[in-house]
């Protein structure tokens, strides 16, 4: 049964909120179990619909996974034979599916991965995928609907240099080099705090990694690598979330978990549109000072880390159709992901598309209606968006939300939203 969120208007969000692993990095490192025989174990995991799917991918390669969302941990045996196919049923329900590419071929000398529905081998991220794979001396195509990586001989080290400085490019590449013969020299690599903690817990297995959190990464490959603990690295864009949740609401929260330099750029951007922000010795607190009306709009470009993250682009639309004056979102990272625009017009925002910039001009508060999120991050920024909107707003495709945010509505409830989660019943098949 399809759900949605009725978010009742008028809230001021204040109080503090805790944040976990990170979304981006916890299926990830779930992949990096694959290189080692053996139980590994990861702590602080997101109560999240994702890391059950990526769980259900894993046990399909024969490996046995045990997951515990109340505490956080999820233990993933890894024995001495492992299959080699990611079936297309999951992998279009969870594009990061991809990171098994990496260490299947690996391990294994062949990977089957379903292409992610939307993709194409010719796209810039599938291309730099297989394009680093081969490089390593993999054979890389296209068969049926899947991306077939084979080295039966191995992987061999290799000077990589990536077009595009791609999150999932970076962590395939790296994950299969750990197990390269040699040396391999990865330029132009994402720079991310996930690559860094994918690197971590790969040298914790005996990798031998050097540069992770650079532009330049250098692996010497190992001939075998073994299971490990590890404690997944905080979401920063949850705690992105949190902090924009705060700013468009004039509301004063503490992010428990959260990492401020993680999120220099946009927390950067808050403080000098009018809101105070600090480091705790918790994480970090996003207030609006009493006497600020409405916090300054701001400008925006997307950009690779330590840019302002696209994944935290729908917070700012929101907070700019809110805020006091106008400003450009220029989206610079993926195409088409100004729906959310659509959405907040219907919630009476003044914003006007130009190819991949926004022009947002902000009003003093939005009206509610219905709205569809279409994806994780755009489904939440709706939600906000409605707690800042008269009357209340209903939003629907719930599940989306639901894969980056654990018990969404609660955390919201805690600091004094007025939400509920129901069936929705305007929603036909």
């Amino acid at each position: 049964m399809r759900e949605r969120f009725r978010v009742v208007g008028g809230a001021r969000l204040v109080g503090e909120v805790p944040v976990v692993g990170a979304k981006n990095s916890a299926l990830k490192l779930m992949a990096v179990a694959l290189l080692a025989r053996g139980r590994t174990t990861l702590t602080n995991m997101p109560a999240i619909v994702d890391v059950r799917i990526m769980a259900e991918l894993l046990r399909r390669l024969g490996v046995i996974v045990d997951y515990d969302p109340e505490a956080g941990l999820v233990a993933i045996d890894v024995p001495e034979t492992i299959g080699h196919r990611a079936d297309y049923e999951l992998v279009r329900a969870l594009r990061a599916s991809i990171s098994v590419l990496g260490p299947l071929v690996a391990r294994t000398g062949h990977a089957d991965v379903a292409v992610p529905g939307g993709d194409a081998i010719g796209s810039r991220g599938l291309d730099l995928h297989a394009s680093g794979l081969e490089a390593l001396g993999a054979h890389v195509h296209v068969a049926h609907g899947y991306l077939v990586a084979t080295a039966p001989r191995g992987l061999r080290g290799a000077e990589i240099r990536l077009d595009f400085p791609s999150v999932g490019a970076t962590e395939n590449i790296l994950m299969a080099a750990v197990l390269a013969r040699g040396r391999t020299v990865i330029e132009n690599v994402a720079r991310e705090p996930e690559i860094m903690d994918i690197a971590a817990m790969l040298e914790s297995m005996g990798a031998r990694i050097d540069g992770a959190g650079t532009g330049r990464i250098v692996v010497d490959g190992v001939d075998e690598l073994r299971p490990t603990e590890h404690r997944v690295v905080p979401d920063r864009i949850a705690a992105g979330t949190w902090a924009f949740a705060a700013a468009t609401t004039c509301g004063d929260i503490e992010v428990v978990g959260g990492v401020a330099e993680h999120l220099g750029v946009p927390l950067r951007a808050l403080a000098d549109s009018g809101c105070h922000v600090e480091a705790t010795p918790r994480g970090f607190r996003v207030a609006v000072p009493s006497g600020v009306d409405r916090p300054a709009a701001f400008d925006v470009a997307t950009l690779p880390y330590p840019g302002f993250p696209t994944d935290l682009q729908p917070f700012a639309l929101t907070y700019n159709a809110v805020a006091r004056g106008s400003a450009m979102v220029t989206e610079n990272l993926f195409e088409a992901r100004f729906r959310t625009v659509q959405e907040l017009a219907r919630l009476g925002a003044d914003m006007q598309v130009d190819g991949h910039h926004v022009m947002t001009h902000g009003v003093r508060a939005l009206s509610g209606a219905p709205v569809e999120s279409s994806d994780i991050r755009s489904g939440a920024a709706l939600v906000i968006a409605g707690l800042v909107a008269d009357g209340y707003t209903l939003v629907s495709g719930v599940h989306h939300i639901d894969r980056g945010y654990p018990r969404f509505e609660v955390a919201l409830r805690s600091l004094g939203a007025d939400i509920t989660r129901e069936p929705d019943e305007d929603w036909y098949e």
